[in-house]
């Protein structure tokens, strides 16, 4: 190769380079979970992920089974607006969820005291399936998700869940399932007639952490990935 063909191809190498960063920029998301590291998340109310309850799992993220203290993961950053999107798989029978908006309010609560939470279930074998409001892409107990397609267990779901100012959907296969206005009149409502009326804090925080649940069974997610979105 002659020293200008040289010149050539390390300029060209070098735009490409700089047309990927400057996409990837532009595109504002963050990997929260690439197939081989935790280092963006801990476990709720704890510094970091005790031994045997989570595990990398064939570049999956995944429930450890049978644990005598489960615990859900949270991010080690707070979002307020944003965008999260991510695949699970659940076992038959399987369930889990996606929480946002997450505060930390010392022992002995839980995630869901705070934040609300997008089920993921297995609504064919999970008794939760057979109430719309606690299925698979549901508002937990309050908004039951429509026009949804769910993959049976053993298949990759993937989710979305969108928070701007009060305005938050939540996404299933491609496909908006929910959509509601945080602190509105008929949420308060919603919440006033479920098992939330007597947490304080649910569904207060102006913004928070994402959390994914350890329910005691196998869960696996992938693709975990983020990105702020400019307030409203």
């Amino acid at each position: 190769m002659t020293a200008s063909k040289a010149v050539v191809l390390v300029g060209t190498l070098a735009l490409l380079a700089s047309t990927r960063a400057t996409s990837a920029a532009e595109g504002g998301w963050t990997t929260l979970f690439d197939g081989t590291s935790t280092k963006a998340w801990r476990c709720y109310d704890k510094p970091d992920i005790p031994a045997g309850v989570w595990t990398i799992d064939n570049g999956t993220l995944k429930t450890m089974p049978g644990v005598k203290e489960r615990c859900d993961l949270i991010t080690r950053e707070k979002y307020k607006d944003f965008e999260l999107e991510l695949e699970w798989k659940l076992p038959p029978g399987g369930n889990s969820g996606i929480m946002y908006r997450v505060g930390e309010l010392g022992a002995p609560s839980e995630t869901w005291h705070s934040g609300p939470e997008m089920q993921a279930l297995d609504d064919a074998k999970h008794r939760d399936g057979t109430d719309p409001r606690t299925s698979a892409g549901a508002l937990y107990g309050l908004i039951a998700p429509s026009n949804k397609t769910l993959h049976p267990a053993g298949e990759w779901n993937k989710a979305g869940i969108v928070v701007r100012g009060t305005h938050v959907e939540h996404w299933l296969n491609g496909k908006m399932v929910v959509e509601y206005e945080w602190g509105s009149r008929q949420l308060q409502t919603l919440i006033g007639d479920s098992k939330f009326k007597d947490m304080p804090r649910f569904a207060k925080e102006q913004d928070g952490y994402i959390a994914i649940q350890h329910h005691g069974e196998e869960a696996w997610f992938r693709n975990i990935r983020v990105r702020r979105l400019p307030s409203r």
